[in-house]
């Protein structure tokens, strides 16, 4: 599943990739300032969204948990009732207890397990969308530097034929 963000990076390293070679250089490249930082602009925007989405899938998780125990809790009370209506002889209270006992053990169980699920769910999915906005954020900072070498090396070139500069807007400004 591609978040915007990956999109926007994708973007950003294809416009990177495909980038004419500065001359007299192998490593360094031009590309189109304004677009190239419109992309980082946008990517940055996407980010709280992406946190955004996180904390709705942690919300819903809570969510689920509180509903999973509410219902644990009826069944018990439901168990409770129907032991409670079932005491009216020995044998029968013996086996409205055991009932109750095992109807209990099982809510228990089925909570627990409904517990443990989601929480293994959240975890996986926070860590995946953690690892996800990681990779953003590094990718951001490696292309941020590479348009900071790029541009350095851009200005402090003295360039005869004037062909190979980058454009320096300060310079122009």
């Amino acid at each position: 599943m591609a978040t915007a963000v990956d999109e926007l990076l994708d973007m950003l390293f294809d416009m990177i990739d495909e980038a004419k070679n500065a001359a007299f250089s192998g490593d360094k490249c031009v590309i189109e300032r304004d677009k190239a930082l419109d992309l980082i602009e946008d990517a940055k925007k996407q980010l709280p969204v992406d946190l955004a989405e996180a904390r709705k899938i942690l919300n819903a998780r809570n969510e689920y948990l509180a509903a999973a125990k509410r219902e644990a809790e009826e069944i018990r009370k439901r168990a409770e009732i129907e032991a409670n209506q079932m005491v009216s002889e020995a044998p029968v209270m013996t086996q409205a207890r055991q009932k109750a006992r095992e109807v209990l053990a099982h809510a228990d169980e089925e909570a627990k397990k409904t517990c443990r699920e989601t929480n293994e769910y959240c975890v996986d999915l926070l860590r995946r969308t953690e690892d996800a906005l990681a990779a953003a954020h590094a990718e951001m900072r490696q292309v941020h530097n590479q348009f900071r070498s790029g541009m350095g090396a851009g200005s402090s070139s003295s360039g005869s034929s004037g062909g190979g500069r980058m454009y320096d807007a300060e310079a122009d400004g």
